[in-house]
C-alpha cells in the first residue's frame, strides 16, 4: 500500500506541517500557508483516511501521528514545526507527547489534551445519509445535510471534501466514512500519556468556541508546561476563517519568536 501523505507544499524557510481537522483535508488551511509561505516552507498534509491520502486499516491518534512521522522520515526532515486544528492539533500533540524530537514549535488550534464527549453523530448520520442517497448533484448533497446540521459553516465544511465517484456519476465523500465512523471513540480520546512535552507550544482558542474550557487549562499546563493560550477574538471553532488576521499573526509571531 502506498503509506505517503498527500501533500501541498509551498514556501521557504523553516519546515512547518499544518495538519487538518476531522473529515477535512490540507486544502482547508490553504489560507493559513498562503499567509506563512513568505517565512517558511509550508506541507498542508491530507492525514491518513482523508483528501487524497491513504486509509487506514486502524485510525487513531498513534497511527495518525506515526504516519505523520513516517511522512517526515520519507521528506527526511528530522524536526519540524507542527499546527494543528482540530483533530489535526489532537495529531500534532500527539507526535509532540510521543516523540518530542521531531517537533520545534507546536501550534494547537481550538483543541485541548482531552477526551471529548460524543457530539459528531448527527454529523455521521447526515455523511452517511448522503452516500446511501447517491447524489446527483452537490445542491443535493448540500440540501440533505442541512435537514439535520443547523449551522451552514459545517455544511460548507463538509462538501469541501464530497466529490464525484470515479464513475462520474454521483457524489462521494474523499475521506474514509466507514473507518471514521468505526475509530471515532478513539480519535475522541486524549493524547497518549506519557512525559509533558517541554518545547514551546500556543494553544489558540476561539472566544466563541466551547472547544478549550477553563476546566481543561489545567491539562494543558500539565502536559505542555512551556505553553501559552491566546483567544482569538470573535472567532468559533474554524478561527483560522473567522479572524485570518488575527489567527496568522498570533502564529507567526510565536514561531518566528526567539526562544527565551
Amino acid at each position: 500500500m502506498n503509506n505517503i501523505l498527500y501533500t501541498g507544499t509551498s514556501g521557504q524557510g523553516p519546515d512547518l506541517i499544518l495538519l487538518h481537522g476531522l473529515f477535512g483535508q490540507g486544502g482547508n488551511l490553504r489560507s493559513v500557508a498562503r499567509a506563512l509561505e513568505t517565512d517558511f516552507c509550508v506541507h498542508c498534509l491530507d492525514l491518513p483516511d482523508h483528501g487524497r491520502s491513504p486509509w487506514l486499516a486502524e485510525a487513531s491518534l498513534a497511527t495518525y501521528a506515526a504516519a505523520v512521522g513516517l511522512w517526515m522520515d520519507q521528506h527526511e526532515l528530522m524536526a519540524a514545526h507542527i499546527l494543528g486544528h482540530s483533530l489535526g492539533g489532537k495529531v500534532a500533540m500527539e507526535l509532540a507527547l510521543t516523540e518530542p524530537g521531531r517537533v520545534e514549535k507546536l501550534v494547537v488550534a481550538d483543541i485541548a489534551p482531552v477526551t471529548y464527549a460524543d457530539h459528531h453523530q448527527v454529523i455521521l448520520d447526515a455523511l452517511q445519509q448522503v452516500a446511501a442517497r447517491g447524489c446527483q448533484t452537490r445542491t443535493e448533497a448540500e440540501a440533505l445535510l442541512g435537514e439535520v446540521i443547523d449551522d451552514p459553516g459545517v455544511v460548507g465544511y463538509l462538501l469541501m471534501s464530497l466529490q464525484r465517484g470515479a464513475e462520474g456519476e454521483v457524489f462521494q465523500w474523499r475521506f474514509n466514512l466507514a473507518g471514521l465512523a468505526s475509530a471515532y471513540g478513539q480519535l475522541r480520546e486524549a493524547p497518549s500519556e506519557t512525559a509533558p512535552f517541554q518545547g514551546h507550544t500556543l494553544f489558540l482558542k476561539g472566544s466563541e468556541s466551547a472547544y478549550i474550557q477553563a476546566s481543561h487549562e489545567r491539562e494543558i499546563q500539565r502536559r505542555f508546561p512551556c505553553s501559552q493560550l491566546v483567544t482569538v477574538h470573535e472567532a468559533g471553532h474554524w478561527l483560522h476563517i473567522d479572524q485570518p488576521e488575527q489567527f496568522n499573526g498570533a502564529v507567526r509571531g510565536f514561531l518566528l519568536a526567539e526562544a527565551g
